[in-house]
């Protein structure tokens, strides 16, 4: 699902808001998360799950294809983990068709 098609769902969940209210909403919940992650701090979204970011050191690495040493520069990787609610939704067995 993209932008749009979750604007879309909540347009269509709550028809009594119109677009101009709703999209600056998703916006702002958008950016307080990335906003949040790039402070450094945990997104927890109950039913949902888990944003945080994690970081990884500098490290030295190497070319597969050549074997050429090559210098890996320190990042933040972002982990989500995914809460109960959610998993167990996933993992409902479905109906045989």
């Amino acid at each position: 699902m993209v932008r749009s098609e979750l604007l879309e769902k909540l347009l269509q969940a709550h028809p009594h808001l119109p677009r101009h209210a709703v999209e600056p909403a998703l916006d702002t919940i958008l950016n307080a998360i990335t906003t949040g992650l790039a402070q450094g701090h945990r997104i927890e979204l109950r039913k949902f799950g888990n944003f945080t970011c994690k970081v990884r050191e500098a490290r030295t690495g190497r070319n597969p294809r050549t074997g050429e040493v090559i210098s890996v520069a320190r990042k933040q990787v972002l982990r989500f983990r995914a809460g109960g609610h959610i998993l167990e939704r996933l993992n409902r067995p479905t109906a045989p068709d």
